[in-house]
């Protein structure tokens, strides 16, 4: 089973943070043991601040066996068409097009969906919600 990996998680185990660290770090083990890791281009930018250097950031993937896993035209063109919609339904700027596009790569790439913004991504990506582990957040 391939798991797509949202930025949340992943911080809450490299940073870690108090509150969801084991959690998010429990969601990873059992995805591995269940299969393969990726994350979405926007996903390593995104996580590129947390990290001194890239060669910091490439190790602590691979102490986690996570792989990249590029962002094509099929999947931009599905973020670019959610995030339409959820804009002229009154959206705020608050979303901005980079969670349409992890969410849109986790759609096309992966059978679960790792993520702490649960609300989000099953009202906007209704197809992950079966995708996504319970819990807070």
């Amino acid at each position: 089973m391939i798991t797509a990996v949202d930025t949340s998680v992943l911080l809450d185990v490299f940073l870690p943070d108090e509150a969801f660290g084991s959690r998010s770090a429990e969601w990873l083990r059992n995805a591995y043991d269940a299969g393969a890791l990726v994350l979405c281009d926007i996903v390593c930018a995104e996580l590129a601040p947390a990290f001194p250097d890239r060669a910091a950031l490439d190790a602590a993937l691979r102490e986690i066996n996570a792989n990249a896993s590029p962002i094509d035209s099929s999947i931009a063109w599905d973020a670019g068409r959610r995030w339409l919609q959820y804009r002229r339904a009154g959206g705020t700027r608050k979303r901005i097009i980079t969670d349409f596009l992890i969410g849109a790569h986790a759609v096309a790439a992966a059978e679960t969906f790792l993520t702490r913004d649960r609300g989000f991504y099953r009202t906007y990506f209704p197809e992950l919600a079966g995708r996504i582990p319970g819990g807070g957040g």
